[in-house]
C-alpha cells in the first residue's frame, strides 16, 4: 500500500493523528506537496463527498473527515507556497444577514477547501455590503457562496445578489446558493448561477464554476 493510499484512508476514517504522521512522512520522503494534496487529501474528500451524496455516510462522518483533511492541508501550506503552487481559484462563503446558523456552511467550506480552492469564510449574519466589500478588496475572488437555513432570511439572498450587481461586480463572480429552504426554483428566480442540495455536490459545482 502506498503512503498516499494510506493517507487517503486516514482522511476518510477521520484519523487526524494518522493524517499528521503520514503527511509528514510523505514530505520527509521528498514527495511533492501538490501531489500529496491532490492524490492523498483531495482524492479522499472526493470519495467522502460521493458517499455523502449517496447517503452512505452522514454529516458527522463528513465533518470528521474534513477536519482530518485540514490537519494535512495546514502542514502542506508552507510547502505549497514555497513551491509556488497556485490554488484552483478563490471563493468567499458566508451565512446571510439575519441567520446565525453555521454547521452547513462550515461543512461546505471544508469540502470546497478539499477541492484545492482558497475560500474565505466571512462567518454568519453577513450583510450584503460585507460581501461587496470583500469582492472589492479581493478581485481574484470569482465565486460567492451564500448559505441560508431560515426561510425568513431568504430575501437577503436576492438582496445580496442585487448589491453585488449594483456595485458592478456581478460579471466577475459566479454565485452559488444553498441551505435547507433553498430550491432550484428559488435559485432561478433570484438569478443565482447554481444551487446545490448538499456539501458534496457543492464542492463539485464550486470547482466547475471556478474553472468555467
Amino acid at each position: 500500500m502506498t503512503i498516499l493510499i494510506e493517507l487517503s484512508q486516514a482522511v476518510q476514517a477521520g484519523n487526524r493523528g494518522g493524517v499528521e504522521e503520514l503527511t509528514n512522512k510523505a514530505l520527509a520522503q521528498g514527495m511533492d506537496a501538490k501531489t500529496i494534496l491532490d492524490e492523498g487529501l483531495i482524492s479522499a474528500m472526493t470519495i467522502i463527498g460521493d458517499k455523502f451524496s449517496r447517503n452512505e455516510i452522514f454529516v458527522p462522518e463528513m465533518l470528521v473527515a474534513a477536519r482530518a483533511m485540514n490537519v494535512g492541508t495546514e502542514l502542506l501550506k508552507p510547502h505549497l507556497i514555497e513551491s509556488g503552487a497556485e490554488p484552483l481559484g478563490q471563493a468567499v462563503i458566508g451565512t446571510i444577514e439575519g441567520d446565525m446558523h453555521d454547521i452547513g456552511k462550515n461543512l461546505v467550506r471544508m469540502m470546497i477547501e478539499g477541492k484545492g480552492i482558497d475560500i474565505v469564510d466571512l462567518g454568519v449574519n453577513v450583510s450584503p455590503s460585507a460581501f461587496v466589500e470583500h469582492l472589492k478588496e479581493n478581485p481574484s475572488c470569482t465565486l460567492v457562496c451564500l448559505s441560508a437555513l431560515l426561510t425568513t432570511t431568504l430575501p437577503k439572498i436576492p438582496e445580496t445578489i442585487e448589491s453585488i450587481t449594483a456595485a458592478g461586480l456581478r460579471n466577475q463572480v459566479k454565485i452559488m446558493i444553498g441551505g435547507a429552504p433553498v430550491t432550484q426554483e428559488f435559485a432561478n428566480q433570484v438569478g443565482a448561477d447554481a444551487y446545490t442540495p448538499d456539501a458534496g455536490s457543492a464542492s463539485i459545482k464550486a470547482a466547475e464554476l471556478i474553472a468555467s
